[in-house]
């Protein structure tokens, strides 16, 4: 070999360097993009329910004989007897007065979850997602009035959106998937639909709430948790989550099935299909955000 001949490199030197590079884990943080537009399409798609219905004529006319539909009050609703309503009866939570401790109890599991697992920064991010749901829900309530612009009766005059017992469900289940193992991360999310589906479909059957009132409520935990998801650090952020491709079908058919039955009333057709299907809408808005968007797989580089 004469001096300007190069040496040979190593066999496993040179095989290495031939070989495109891995493509990254789709569950590793770097993969995944934590764009601002969720947030910001659930933010408007809470105000134009809001606007459309309640701060529109045609929106009231629409909504208040909503609670004319069939018989008087919730008893007519399959649901009735696990609502609280009846005297000595246990609810379903959050209905009635379970409504704190429900929510009381939830926080209390975020922050065991996030002792056990150690992840403080998901841990601040799910408080957060179901504190300031909750809290926005109130402070919207008490500030916001509700206009009557079609000669209402009095009773329906009291501003009932967006819905409390709502929220609950759909800001812990959002919460809940921050701070979980990203393996279960999408079996959280279906029982936190499941029960989601079914609070929605009740509040509106019983007629505690109107669809829009329930809808607003969905779309305002989903924008607090897009919020939360969007200013959590690159690595904190929650990554993509390898599910099931048959767990999406079976998620969202359990949920409608529970919609279904939830929002189930002898007396009225109509009121009962409504419930249903403003139930199913606000499950798949949950899904959609806390698992339905999966992070691109990265390809290997071409030779």
């Amino acid at each position: 070999m004469t001096q300007h001949d190069s040496p040979s490199l190593p066999a496993h030197i040179s095989g290495a360097s031939r070989q495109a590079p891995e493509a990254p884990d789709d569950t590793s943080p770097s993969c995944t993009t934590r764009p601002w537009m969720p947030a910001l399409l659930y933010t408007l798609g809470f105000l134009t329910v809001y606007l459309l219905a309640i701060c529109t004529p045609w929106g009231q006319r629409a909504e208040n004989p909503w609670f004319y539909l069939g018989i008087q009050g919730g008893e007519a609703a399959w649901i009735y007897p696990l609502s609280g309503s009846v005297y000595g009866s246990t609810p379903l939570p959050p209905l009635e007065l379970s409504a704190k401790p429900t929510v009381m109890a939830g926080l209390a599991v975020i922050v065991l979850l996030t002792l056990v697992r150690r992840c403080w920064r998901q841990g601040f991010a799910a408080l957060g997602v179901a504190i300031l749901a909750i809290g926005a829900k109130e402070v919207f309530k008490s500030t916001v009035p509700r206009p009557d612009l079609v000669g209402a009766p009095e009773n329906l005059l009291d501003q009932g959106f967006p819905s409390g017992h709502t929220v609950i469900p759909a800001a812990l289940t959002l919460a809940a998937v921050l701070v979980v193992s990203p393996r279960i991360r999408p079996y959280v999310a279906t029982a936190g639909v499941l029960w989601l589906a079914c609070i929605a479909a009740a509040t509106a059957t019983m007629g505690g709430h109107r669809p829009s009132e329930v809808l607003g409520a969905t779309l305002l935990a989903c924008a607090c948790y897009g919020l939360a998801t969007w200013l959590l650090p690159q690595a904190a952020a929650p990554g993509a989550t390898r599910s099931p491709r048959a767990l999406h079908v079976i998620a969202l058919a359990l949920a409608l099935i529970v919609a279904l039955v939830s929002g189930a009333r002898p007396d009225t057709l109509t009121r009962s299909l409504v419930s249903a299907a403003t139930a199913f809408i606000c499950a798949a808005l949950v899904w959609y955000a806390a698992v339905g968007r999966p992070a691109r797989r990265t390809r290997p580089a071409l030779d």
